[in-house]
């Protein structure tokens, strides 16, 4: 697969918790986005947060929340992010957790294998 230079980079940010169809909601989107044939996706656990709640997630001993933050980082051309939004939507809307979502310019300098 070939990735263009001028891609586009689609950031889900939501809690550890978020569940879609008892799956791990992070789970969930990077197997759909497989499945709809995107280039990448990339999970990744945040230390601290908060969002529109303002409620503090933390991994401090003293936890003021367990649901840290997950992003979940999705890059691939422009049409290929445009076609997997409406699912992402729907999982988040059916998942029923916080999320916000952002899309910015990706310029892809390299996508290639590892070599066996």
């Amino acid at each position: 697969m070939k990735l263009e230079r001028d891609s586009k980079l689609l950031r889900i940010f939501m809690g550890e918790l978020d569940r879609y169809r008892g799956t791990p909601l992070y789970e969930a989107l990077v197997l759909s986005a497989k499945k709809e044939g995107i280039a990448g996706a990339t999970v990744f656990r945040g230390i601290l947060s908060y969002g529109p709640s303002s409620r503090i997630h933390t991994t401090k001993l003293l936890d003021l929340s367990s649901d840290l933050p997950i992003i979940v980082e999705i890059v691939d051309t422009q049409e290929k992010i445009d076609a997997f939004l409406p699912i992402a939507d729907m999982m988040l809307t059916e998942a029923g957790g916080g999320a916000l979502i952002t899309i910015e310019a990706a310029e892809v300098i390299r996508y290639q294998p590892k070599k066996s």
